[in-house]
């Protein structure tokens, strides 16, 4: 089959109703057609971040007269400024510190010391992000955009009122209005962020001094990864989590050799634990804990604490009730298969509907919700969303995990390959990690792939494309990889899924 014929029919296929509530009460957009008055928009989009901004550009693109309404004073909303772009460079130049303490010398790079300068790490951070947010800026100018700072209450389902970062107010009419407002940190109860001591991941970006001992609550992706950057600067990390195992949505065959990773970079565990207590102390931070099925009560101090416990939808404040916008118990803004809500005309995407909170996802929300306002055909299969956690080494994976498919009691086989045996990964003397490919037995249909390495995020994509377009191992497999590099792992892993590998 053509590419371009399965694309057309990839086109018909929406999002995974696990995700989405579709009813026949819920509008499409289109019944509301297009601006004809100079001061209405064909769309107004609330929120700049990833979602939002991608959102508003791709509706420019098609034709579409729009306004992106942003809170923040800088788009890029949470991921560029509080999130994805400042925690990766300081992953980034962490890593480079603790690769001169610990592996130079392997290579025969020698110098007598090594130290961390801080305020020109987070000078660094800053940079990349102001770098960023200017070219978020120069590409609405470049697609004429209209652009305006403030925060965004709906009047009715057509009218915005917006209290400008400059203290004035405005109202911006719209046919279709795109709510994009992403998520914020979620708390837990009894205690208080204070962003010096007890930190958020926003306060934990920016401490102006590494401290001796810090305590994340929370064994998800942004508590494994600061935890990461603070433990590789010097600090001794103790990590919280009341579940039994990180990160919950990892295979858990790759969890296990995740974790050993990190516990050999020093990064200690206390799972099955809950946190009672959280108090300042003139010294630090005192934390109450016990086991999370109850029992004796222990005392863990620390310098600082990062709360890591998740996000939740940011739909407060917006006027929702105003109009009737429907929501779920968790606050998350309930939408067809268009991203339409129950309202006319009112769509939303990213963090503030169902669905994984990654700023990718809400990208793909934003291109498919602008292309169905303009009468086209939108597509995104939450099912083949990649993970990723930047930690070192990386975990990236995409489908389904081992456990999820013998929960379907789907027949299936798995094909694994150490970077041990991979000779790119030997040249560099970087091998921790493995690939793994699940796939159906009888098709060979992959399922799933889930890769420990470094710079996962960066080889998962072939695994992703494969998924989307229905591939089998075997045809990983027969696909020829450049020698030496990091990718022939996974497709070793393809060969080791229907076949053998060759060099294992």
């Amino acid at each position: 089959m053509a590419i371009s014929t399965l694309a057309r029919r990839k086109a018909t296929t929406f999002l995974s109703s696990r995700f989405l509530y579709s009813s026949s009460k819920y509008s499409f957009s289109l019944t509301r057609g297009f601006a004809s008055g100079s001061d209405e928009n064909d769309v107004v989009v609330i929120g700049g971040g990833p979602g939002g901004y991608v959102a508003a550009i791709k509706a420019a693109q098609l034709g579409l007269k729009t306004t992106c309404i942003e809170k923040r004073g800088t788009l890029g909303g949470t991921c560029l400024n509080v999130g994805c772009i400042p925690s990766k460079a300081l992953l980034h130049s962490s890593h480079m510190f603790h690769e001169a303490q610990h592996s130079f010398a392997n290579h025969g790079v020698k110098f007598s010391s090594v130290e961390v300068d801080l305020p020109a790490m987070m000078g660094q951070k800053d940079k990349a992000v102001s770098n960023l947010t200017r070219g978020i800026e120069g590409l609405f100018k470049k697609n004429k955009v209209n652009y305006v700072k403030g925060y965004g209450k709906f009047l009715s389902p057509s009218e915005i009122s917006v209290d400008t970062v400059e203290g004035g107010n405005s109202v911006v009419k719209g046919k279709n209005i795109i709510i994009a407002t992403g998520s914020d940190v979620k708390g837990l109860p009894g205690i208080t962020i204070d962003e010096k001591k007890i930190v958020s991941s926003t306060g934990a970006l920016a401490l102006t001094e590494i401290p001796k001992r810090l305590v994340v609550i929370g064994a998800g992706y942004i508590g494994l990864e600061m935890g990461s950057v603070w433990g590789r600067l010097g600090s001794e990390v103790t990590v919280v989590e009341f579940a039994a195992d990180i990160v919950p949505t990892m295979d858990g065959e790759v969890r296990k050799q995740f974790q050993r990773a990190l516990e050999k970079q020093k990064m200690k565990f206390m799972l099955n634990t809950k946190v009672v207590s959280v108090d300042a102390t003139g010294d630090g931070v005192k934390l109450t804990l016990e086991p999370s099925a109850g029992g004796d009560q222990t005392i863990l101090e620390a310098d600082v604490v990062l709360v890591s416990a998740g996000r939740v939808p940011f739909t407060s404040g917006l006027g929702l009730d105003t109009i009737g916008v429907e929501t779920d118990k968790a606050g998350r803004i309930l939408v067809n298969e268009r991203f339409a809500t129950n309202v006319p005309g009112v769509h939303a995407i990213g963090d503030v509907i169902p669905g994984p909170m990654l700023a990718h996802k809400a990208e793909e929300d934003g291109v498919a919700c602008v292309e169905f306002i303009a009468g086209k055909e939108g597509h995104i299969d939450y099912d083949m969303v990649p993970g990723v956690v930047y930690t070192h080494p990386e975990v990236a994976y995409v489908g389904k995990t081992e456990e999820q498919v013998k929960s379907l009691g789907v027949d299936y086989r798995v094909g694994k390959f150490p970077f041990l045996a991979n000779s790119r990964a030997k040249a560099i003397d970087d091998t921790e990690g493995i690939v793994k490919v699940i796939a159906e037995k009888e098709s060979d249909k992959i399922l799933g792939v889930h890769i420990m390495s470094p710079n996962a995020g960066e080889l998962i994509h072939e695994a992703v494309l494969a998924l989307q377009y229905g591939a089998s191992s075997e045809d990983i497999a027969r696909t020829c990889h450049a020698h030496p590099t990091m990718s022939e792992a996974l497709k070793e892993a393809a060969m080791a899924t229907y076949d053998k590998p060759i060099h294992m």
